[in-house]
């Protein structure tokens, strides 16, 4: 069926920034600590855990610095925090952060409603923060939004997402994270966007970011399997969404692309059953049913079980 499965893939958990930053009410500090130590003890090697932006544009944020410092965590896990600017930067690098992420937009609509600035404006902005980083030795990911389809344009130009992705790995970025923002790619179009990636170093540093607004992220990550791709980002229970991108719902469930991957024999590191904790622990931290999947199986089976134990 596969032309070629990766022995292992590697997970990037965006939930303590991607999907915690929507959160209309406010989450303590200590919740979001408490979160990130536990997925961090799931297995789980990569967490984004914060974003170092203005607390007037993104308010849950506010408290970055103080979840960078007191944040404990596995000397095998790594830890990256969003800037959106070499203010931001500075912030994460005065607090310790390692590596950070900076991002950008596939279109000129959602560039300016996500930052207020043009695409060759965002460029620049990230050819100042690239060259702070490398100066500090910080490793630096990015993020480019809207690869497949822009809520504000249709669908995105692949031969400008391409050209975009090369400027970004010549300005010197280390990874590379391509979004389906809204969550409205199919496989065949995944498939026709690494197609146009024809540098193999290049392919080996990008990762697939989906959204499963329509159903379609696991199928999604199947066919970025089946290109050579073995990094995706995953947000726990499905949290998250973008604030400037309309109809974007939950990201990929990191507990169901974990499933199935171990069920197809490829290596994550993670244990289900802790990250089935962590999911748990999200919904009771933002107070709602998350839409994962294989949490809300094993919630489920959880109950049951419970409950016939308690009967005995």
């Amino acid at each position: 069926m596969f032309d070629a499965l990766p022995d292992e893939v590697k997970i990037v958990e965006v939930g303590p920034r991607d999907g915690l930053q929507n959160e209309a009410e406010h989450v303590p500090t200590d919740k979001k600590i408490q979160l990130i130590e536990a997925l961090g003890a799931s297995g789980l090697r990569h967490i984004e855990i914060t974003s170092f932006v203005s607390p007037k544009w993104i308010p849950q944020m506010a408290d970055a610095a103080e979840v960078a410092a007191r944040v404990k965590l596995p000397p095998s896990v790594s830890t990256s925090a969003l800037v959106p600017n070499l203010k931001g930067f500075e912030s994460a690098k005065a607090s310790g952060m390692k590596e950070i992420a900076v991002f950008m937009s596939a279109t000129e609509s959602h560039s300016q409603k996500n930052i207020n600035k043009t695409i060759a404006q965002a460029v620049d902005t990230v050819v100042e923060i690239v060259a702070a980083a490398k100066a500090a030795k910080i490793r630096v990911r990015g993020y480019l939004s809207v690869v497949f389809e822009c809520p504000y344009e249709g669908q995105t130009n692949l031969v400008e997402v391409v050209r975009l992705s090369n400027r970004l790995f010549e300005i010197g970025i280390d990874e590379l994270s391509l979004g389906d923002t809204i969550g409205a790619a199919a496989p065949n179009q995944v498939k026709n966007l690494l197609a146009l990636i024809t540098d193999a170093k290049e392919l080996a540093r990008i990762a697939l970011h989906f959204h499963d607004t329509r159903g379609t992220a696991l199928a999604n990550v199947l066919a970025g399997l089946d290109s050579g791709i073995t990094i995706f980002d995953s947000s726990i229970g499905g949290m998250g969404g973008c604030p400037y991108a309309p109809g974007a719902a939950g990201n990929l469930a990191t507990e169901d692309l974990a499933y199935m991957l171990s069920q197809m024999g490829i290596k994550t590191g993670v244990d289900l059953e802790k990250l089935v904790d962590c999911g748990q622990l999200a919904q009771e931290i933002v107070k709602r049913k998350l839409p994962g999947r294989y949490l809300q199986a094993c919630l489920s089976s959880r109950a049951k079980r419970q409950k016939v134990e308690a009967s005995q």
